[in-house]
């Protein structure tokens, strides 16, 4: 797949990947409203991210810290204007005081040490930090994300600390799989959040799913995805 870099493909792409968002959604009796595509624009220049904005997209994802902070910084308003930018990578530490200062949603809290230090530097920018938790499903050692049985325990810290909001869960399968061997992951992530949310855990609001990419977005749609993670089938291979 070659790489795209032009507004009008892009826009094809981008309406092309919403047709198969509301046809997945047609299959399962769901709301294409409810489904939001993240444009995943990572380790594409800023050229490259302003014309996905002008093509349509309104949620960008990004995988690193300090590439996404040029970005931002880069653009007219400092990305201000309607657009909503989601980090998807690991988060260290370190790169909090940035992270809470530059994204709307954190998809990537993974342990109550990184969740200390964002609800902290949160506090001393005076914002409530939206957050997912990530689950390792896969259960790979390489993966980030907790493991399955320490999630509602870390849902439960996360809740009693005032600078962070706990909106959902997010996964990823195993790589390499095809679209029927992931569905059993994406139905246990889903099954995991309906769990946690009949806890009722206060403060906590267990509404989002953040699960699927390219390859596989409408089999995670099918299984309860509210968000999909989406860069290849819209701007193509990356270099």
């Amino acid at each position: 797949m070659r790489l795209v870099v032009e507004t009008e493909e892009i826009k094809k792409n981008l309406e092309r990947v919403l047709g198969q968002i509301r046809d997945a959604c047609g299959r399962v009796g769901r709301d294409p409203a409810g489904v939001t595509l993240i444009t995943v624009t990572k380790t594409f220049d800023l050229g490259v991210v302003e014309r996905a904005i002008e093509a349509g997209a309104a949620d960008l994802g990004e995988n690193y810290v300090q590439e996404a902070k040029e970005k931002i910084e880069g653009m007219p308003g400092s990305g201000a204007g309607g657009v909503r930018w989601h980090f998807i990578g690991h988060l260290q530490r370190n790169k909090s005081r940035y992270a809470v200062k530059l994204f709307d949603l954190i998809h990537s809290v993974d342990g109550l040490p990184l969740a200390v230090e964002l609800d902290r530097r949160a506090k001393g920018v005076g914002k409530v930090q939206e957050i997912l938790v990530q689950v390792n499903i896969s259960h790979e050692e390489r993966k980030s994300g907790i493991e399955v049985s320490g999630v509602v325990d870390l849902v439960r810290g996360i809740s009693t600390l005032e600078n962070l909001k706990v909106r959902g869960l997010m996964g990823m399968p195993p790589f390499g799989l095809d679209t029927e061997e992931v569905r059993p992951f994406f139905t246990a992530l889903r099954e995991l959040l309906e769990k946690i949310k009949a806890e009722n855990i206060p403060g906590v609001s267990m509404d989002e799913l953040s699960m699927g990419m390219s390859a596989d977005y409408p089999v995670a749609i099918e299984e309860g995805a509210t968000m999909v993670r989406v860069g290849t089938a819209i701007f193509g291979q990356r270099r």
